[in-house]
């Protein structure tokens, strides 16, 4: 671990290497797990703002999950996610012809209709950070439903770091991503 201003950042970032597969892994990440994608507090503004334009990019089940739980939820430790299909899938989750998840609100994004990308949380995975009151931990989250990603990141020689750069920017701004790159050089990376 190591310190960049007010965050703690795993050397996992550094020293790992990761690019999603899709091909591989179909989007797992979107509908595996017990919960649904970890969302900041502004984030549930925007997502109550841009529903109607991300609506039609919906599937029918994604669209009833969101009618009957809201927009977001707060779950059972009082943390804000998107709401999940019968306990599984994102509600957000929309499928391609070869059946890989995608994301509805990023598909509306890629069509003009709404100009935020997705949660931060999504962009950044395989990070996950972690807030608290000094402090944000920056982690990498290892699940067995990635090993493709990193042995892809293997074969390419592209450490986690890199993967996320857009999204690392996007959460910590430029300057913090570039004492990162610094810190990585220093460790050869």
């Amino acid at each position: 671990m190591f310190q960049l201003g007010k965050t703690i950042v795993s050397e996992d970032i550094i020293e790992k290497d990761f690019v999603c597969n899709l091909s591989a892994c179909k989007g797992a990440c979107c509908i595996d797990g017990e919960a649904g994608a970890p969302l900041e507090e502004e984030e549930t503004k925007i997502l109550d703002d841009i529903y109607d334009k991300v609506k039609p990019f919906l599937r029918k089940e994604g669209i009833e999950a969101i009618e009957a739980q809201g927009r977001w939820i707060k779950n059972d430790f009082g943390e804000l996610e998107t709401p999940l299909i019968d306990g599984a899938d994102c509600a957000y989750v929309i499928f391609d012809e070869k059946n890989t998840a995608l994301c509805a609100i990023e598909e509306a994004y890629n069509q003009g209709e709404v100009n935020w990308k997705k949660p931060v949380s999504c962009h950044l995975y395989p990070v996950r950070v972690q807030d608290y009151s000094e402090f944000s931990a920056v982690n990498y989250h290892k699940w067995e439903i990635c090993d493709d990603a990193c042995s892809l990141g293997k074969e390419l020689q592209v450490p986690i770091y890199k993967f996320v750069k857009q999204a690392l920017v996007r959460k910590f701004g430029q300057n913090w991503y570039d004492e990162l790159e610094k810190v990585a050089a220093k460790q050869g990376k």
